[in-house]
């Protein structure tokens, strides 16, 4: 690919585009259409695009199921007993993690929930709660009530940590002072992996690190990281983490979520968890035994029979992440977020009535900018939807902007740039 600097032109978007090594890609997604016209789709952030390929994935279980009944569960390529299994080469790449350390299962909330019951354990004194303000509502949810279940206040159980005065995303340094400061009653930190808000992708090693040297358990959301920015969560001795698969994994709406734990747990777990027959050693498991042993590793936290449908689904899009590999889709992400960045500010000039709030560290950020509106945030945003773009606004005054590297070209952020410099124009300027 070219070098930067960037230009605001049709000719070096489409040169750009040229010299893309993941130029192909592209056509292996359905692109939406909005009034009969292919739409600028920038929203992978919130809900992945479909592989084409998924249809043919489906229609092979679905054929399975018709011509086998029940014996799909022990006959055939990928038994149904097995279904999680395909998906874990992949979960491991993505996630920097050893195979036996993931597994795909139920949904991210419920996920939290059940990891929560392992690595929360909370005692007088020593009970409080670490996390970003404003997390995703969920999240937000989930801490609460497992502090309530507990017996204790969220009010005083939950500690949030605020971005300074003047700015919107948090420092590392304050992450890391408020872990100390609070050390002595802290009993878990858990944070999401990127903010879905701001887009920071926050430095989960530091901060796993400082929380390990703490005896304080660590987990993450990956909801918004997972198949977006790299990641080592073995390396990092993350605790456990749990995540979505339908935003940058391109599953599929509300499709299967999956888990993650280090193998210090998954091998030697002490601890409490909820257990279900799926997570009972497999090679006994049809024996309907009454004593509960666990598999090895994080499928020990399974609790039913494996999501069929959905892991084909799911397995379509891994198979292109296989294909494309993290290091060229990353290399990618930054190029196309940068050029987006570029145009942002090259047609805003002037922070008092756009700002971008998201990092512009590469290091710091994923594939996502988040642009503060200071002036008709929401009418913007509704010329942008009459104009064919794809974004995503949350409240009070955001709107979220995601190029995913899979399916999104530098074309598409040159377009995006001409809507955005006439509504600009017409909207933020009056």
């Amino acid at each position: 690919m070219p070098d930067t600097p960037f230009e605001f032109s049709q000719i070096f978007a489409e040169e750009m585009d040229i010299s893309d090594p993941l130029v192909g890609f592209r056509d292996k997604f359905h692109l939406p259409t909005l009034k009969g016209k292919e739409c600028l789709y920038l929203c992978g952030n919130s809900l992945g695009l479909q592989p084409k390929t998924v249809s043919s994935y489906v229609a092979a279980e679905l054929e399975a199921w018709a011509q086998k009944g029940v014996r799909g569960h022990f006959e055939g390529e990928n038994p149904w007993v097995f279904a999680r299994k395909p998906a874990k080469p992949a979960l491991s790449m993505l996630l920097g993690a050893n195979p036996d350390e993931v597994t795909p299962m139920n949904n991210l909330s419920s996920n939290l929930h059940l990891l929560m019951v392992s690595f929360y354990r909370p005692k007088p004194g020593k009970y409080k709660i670490l996390t970003e303000a404003g997390a995703f509502p969920s999240d937000q949810y989930i801490l609460a009530s497992q502090a309530k279940f507990h017996g204790f206040d969220p009010a005083e159980a939950l500690i949030e940590l605020h971005p300074r005065k003047g700015e919107h995303v948090l420092r590392t340094e304050d992450i890391l002072n408020k872990i100390e400061m609070h050390s002595h009653e802290l009993a878990l930190v858990m944070m999401a992996g990127v903010q879905y808000y701001t887009g920071q992708w926050f430095d989960l090693e530091q901060i796993s690190a400082c929380a390990r040297a703490k005896e304080i358990p660590v987990g993450f959301d990956l909801a918004h990281a997972i198949g977006n920015v790299p990641l080592e969560l073995h390396k990092w001795n993350v605790d456990f983490a749990t995540w979505c698969s339908y935003k940058y994994l391109n599953a599929g709406p509300g499709n299967v979520s999956g888990i993650f734990v280090h193998e210090r747990h998954g091998h030697d777990f002490q601890g409490p968890r909820f257990t279900g027959w799926w997570g009972h050693d497999e090679d006994r498991r049809f024996l309907m035994e009454g004593t509960f042993k666990a598999m090895p590793g994080a499928d020990g936290w399974l609790l039913s029979n494996d999501h069929v449908l959905g892991l084909a689904a799911l397995q379509a899009s891994l198979d292109i992440f296989q294909e494309a590999g993290m290091n060229r889709l990353r290399s990618k992400s930054e190029l196309l977020t940068g050029y987006l960045e570029f145009l942002i500010q090259k047609i805003s000039k002037d922070q008092s009535t756009l700002q971008v709030i998201t990092p512009s560290k590469p290091t710091e950020r994923g594939a996502q900018l988040s642009l503060f509106i200071h002036q008709g945030g929401k009418k913007v945003f509704d010329q942008w939807t009459e104009q064919g773009v794809v974004a995503d606004w949350r409240n009070p005054n955001v709107i979220r902007i995601a190029p995913c590297p899979l399916y999104n070209n530098f074309t598409d952020i040159y377009k995006f740039g001409k809507i955005l410099e006439n509504s600009f124009r017409k909207f933020v300027e009056k």
